[in-house]
């Protein structure tokens, strides 16, 4: 796999990730819902300031240090995925550390540049881009965009249920992004495959492999 193939995957998730997030903030209200599949799956859009799955971190300070180490981790990541290509690593590793680097990027773009270049979404106005007064945000204070919903069970739960028995209950209740899904995918990928992924890496090298000899040593 070439460095390459590693930019053309996180320009794709990126592609689609903020795609989607441009039609929604453009089309959409805050809290406006389509379903899709009915039980399963809807479109509901949401903003949230903080981290993956709706997260917070610390307020206004908080915010800017998260938006800087997403920025800190997406350099470092190119930079350690030039590094693994050159140790050859296994092809589902790189692919799950791109994932991981679009997702992460995906969001940082949010936290960056959305503050800028929408204004608010307010009760039942949909945002515009680039807005004659300014955006709802400064540099760094962009909130990211949520919209993916998969409540796969809704409803009370029967009695005999430990602790929460009787009450009403959502599964699986966060709102996310496509960014998330990238780097939740690359994440449980890694740690699922990591045998498969790290193999050869992880044996101890042998005393040919850490002194090698030339090939026309004689005896």
């Amino acid at each position: 796999m070439k460095y390459r193939h590693v930019v053309f995957i996180v320009i794709l998730i990126l592609a689609i990730d903020q795609t989607l997030k441009f039609w929604i903030k453009t089309h959409m209200f805050m809290q406006q819902e389509f379903v899709i599949f009915p039980n399963w799956f809807r479109i509901h859009f949401i903003e949230n300031e903080g981290m993956a799955y709706g997260l917070k971190f610390g307020g206004d300070f908080g915010k800017i240090l998260l938006t800087m180490f997403r920025l800190v981790a997406v350099v470092v990541g190119f930079v350690y995925m030039k590094k693994l290509i050159r140790e050859k690593y296994s092809t589902g590793l790189l692919i799950c550390g791109s994932l991981i680097l679009a997702g992460a990027a995906g969001n940082l773009i949010d936290s960056m540049f959305y503050g800028l270049i929408f204004n608010d979404s307010v009760g039942y106005e949909v945002a515009k881009f680039m807005p004659a007064g300014g955006g709802y945000g400064s540099f760094l204070h962009g909130r990211v965009v949520d919209m993916l919903y998969f409540p796969i069970y809704e409803g009370y739960l029967p009695n005999w249920v430990p602790f929460k028995g009787g009450d009403y209950f959502v599964f699986f209740r966060p709102v996310f992004n496509v960014a998330d899904a990238a780097i939740s995918t690359g994440v449980i990928a890694i740690l699922l495959f990591q045998k498969r992924f790290f193999g050869k890496h992880m044996l101890p090298k042998t005393a040919e492999q850490e002194h090698p000899v030339a090939k026309d040593h004689v005896a």
